[in-house]
């Protein structure tokens, strides 16, 4: 985007405050939504939460396709659309709506180096195992990517995006990794995850940022979704304080929500997850 796109699309945004009829587009949740999509929905979910910001959850088979970047989830705020975190933060900050103003430059920084971390790690790691460890692709992820799909269709759509995300994982530089330099990747992201949360409640202190979102969306999904196995979710077991984290963000942001409308039925609150 350009500066000029920019300006204009802020003061497009600011011009109107945020409407009641707000809605926020994800793959269905029951049997279609994937560990790296539903992650990225919860984080977008988490950070309009803590703003105190109103969406409906609206689940479509085909949010992925009607978001302007192809990802969900996606917003429809008024006459805006707007998809993915980042710019959807971009978005609530051009309202007027925040998490890091109270942060200086130096803290803003890195907050941004440690957002680049997850999404570099744990959102690659995501769908690394989804769709290139085979066991899962097959027994878990291209079912239910195609499950709202009549056959051959929804085998043809969930090929063709193992082949996208294989080729991505080739031009990344990933694609000669094995599952255990995976998980080892993982670790590392959570080890430096725990050690900048230390004992404090959220990563700069008191107030939860765009970062806790971003870091509660993946690794309460991680921990509550079950796999082909517990190797993923063991290591963020690891890593107490990150697990008392994420307790603490359901407890406070979402204890209201049943556990049928929490996440899938494939997920379970981390009151039924017992610490390591």
């Amino acid at each position: 985007m350009s500066i000029a796109h920019d300006v204009l699309f802020s003061q497009m945004a600011a011009a109107e405050p945020w409407p009641e009829n707000a809605m926020l587009y994800q793959p269905l949740k029951g049997e279609q939504i994937l560990l790296s999509d539903n992650a990225s929905c919860l984080a977008v979910q988490a950070f309009l939460r803590i703003c105190n910001l109103s969406v409906q959850v609206v689940h479509r088979a085909n949010a992925e396709y009607m978001s302007p970047s192809g990802k969900p989830p996606f917003i429809h705020v008024g006459n805006h659309v707007v998809s993915e975190l980042g710019p959807i933060v971009q978005f609530a900050k051009a309202k007027g709506h925040s998490l890091s103003e109270g942060l200086d430059e130096v803290q803003k920084a890195e907050m941004k180096a440690y957002m680049e971390l997850v999404n570099n790690m744990l959102l690659t790691a995501e769908l690394y195992i989804q769709w290139c460890d085979d066991s899962t692709s097959s027994k878990i992820t291209r079912s239910r990517y195609g499950s709202p799909y009549p056959w051959p269709l929804n085998h043809i759509l969930a090929y063709q995006k193992q082949w996208e995300i294989r080729r991505k994982m080739k031009a990344i530089g990933w694609a000669g990794k094995n599952l255990e330099q995976v998980y080892e990747d993982v670790d590392q992201c959570c080890q430096a995850l725990s050690q900048r949360l230390g004992n404090q409640s959220y990563f700069f202190n008191r107030q939860p940022t765009e970062l806790d979102a971003l870091v509660f969306g993946h690794l309460f999904t991680i921990l509550t979704t079950q796999l082909t196995n517990d190797a993923l979710s063991e290591k963020v077991k690891n890593y107490e304080n990150l697990v008392k984290f994420c307790r603490r963000v359901e407890q406070n942001y979402f204890e209201e929500l049943d556990h049928e409308s929490r996440l899938s039925p494939t997920s379970r609150s981390l009151r039924d997850t017992p610490p390591k």
